[in-house]
């Protein structure tokens, strides 16, 4: 069962999270329950693998919104990273911001 402390050991920084939830606990793991369902992170890495970097922006953007608002930071950090590489175009290997990523998701997954 997802909780507060668990998230905590994430490394999410909670308070933040549910002050933004107007400190309901409930909303907050509901809110963090359909991160956890999300496909978007897929959608990013197949949009990467064809070179849509345009749409890859896009996806990239949506998940630094909500990763940050739930203050999911060890998500947030090489998702934001990515989305700035795309927002200036760089065809650069996201290959490790990606892997990053993904790891800390399925950690999250795992909670």
């Amino acid at each position: 069962m997802l909780t507060t402390d668990k998230l905590r050991e994430f490394g999410a920084d909670v308070d933040a999270g549910l002050t933004r939830c107007m400190n309901n606990e409930a909303f907050y793991i509901t809110l963090v329950g359909k991160v956890i369902g999300d496909k978007r992170l897929d959608l990013l890495e197949q949009q990467l693998a064809d070179h849509q970097l345009d749409a890859a922006f896009e996806t990239a953007h949506a998940l630094k919104g909500m990763y940050s608002n739930l203050s999911l930071d060890p998500l947030t950090k090489p998702v934001s990273e990515m989305t700035e590489l795309l927002r200036n175009k760089e065809n650069v290997d996201y290959t490790a911001y990606l892997k990053e990523a993904k790891a800390q998701f399925e950690k999250l997954c795992c909670l």
